[in-house]
């Protein structure tokens, strides 16, 4: 999905040129609390049509504006690749980068505990899912069948037995 006409999130960056070198961990902090307040100030808007007096009405609704680690990287004007190798290599960053990646981590979470962001999208996002695993007797591997290679006489047999079996769903 392509970003809507005039879209100017590019500008939200924390500077203009070169990219900026974060030689204090309070810098680092300093540029993320600004993303962070930038995220709360900004929040995306959704268009919606209302009737009002009788008549279809457009109007603009603020809705949560999902804090993301690519979204703080193009405020901080670095590429995500640049934090991966601060978070792997820069020990002076790492509690910064953690409490950041926190932050924002709950934000998500807490955003979509409250469907103020889409669960769905945000449980894939945080690698949150339900799940359910098969297997077979004592834990092994479920075991199957190659109808192709069964005689004509053990076919006759499982239909029998399929056509034996009751409907569990009511029918």
């Amino acid at each position: 999905m392509a970003a809507p006409k005039g879209n100017r999130f590019w500008e939200a960056r924390s500077s203009h040129g070169a990219s900026p070198k974060f030689e204090h961990a309070n810098d680092l902090w300093d540029a993320c609390l600004e993303y962070f307040e930038w995220v709360h100030a900004n929040p995306l808007q959704e268009s919606k049509v209302v009737q009002s007096s009788g008549k279809p009405k457009v109007i603009t609704l603020p809705k949560m504006r999902a804090m993301t680690i690519n979204g703080l990287c193009v405020f901080l004007d670095i590429e995500e690749r640049t934090w991966r190798l601060w978070r792997a290599e820069r020990e002076d960053l790492l509690p910064v980068i953690t409490r950041v990646e926190q932050i924002i981590r709950v934000q998500k979470f807490e955003g979509a505990a409250a469907d103020l962001l889409n669960p769905s999208i945000i449980a894939r996002d945080l690698g949150l899912a339900d799940k359910t695993e098969l297997t077979g007797k004592d834990g092994g591997p479920i075991q199957t069948v190659d109808p192709s290679k069964l005689s004509t006489e053990a076919l006759r047999e499982l239909m029998g037995a399929m056509d034996a079996t009751p409907d569990t769903d009511g029918s």
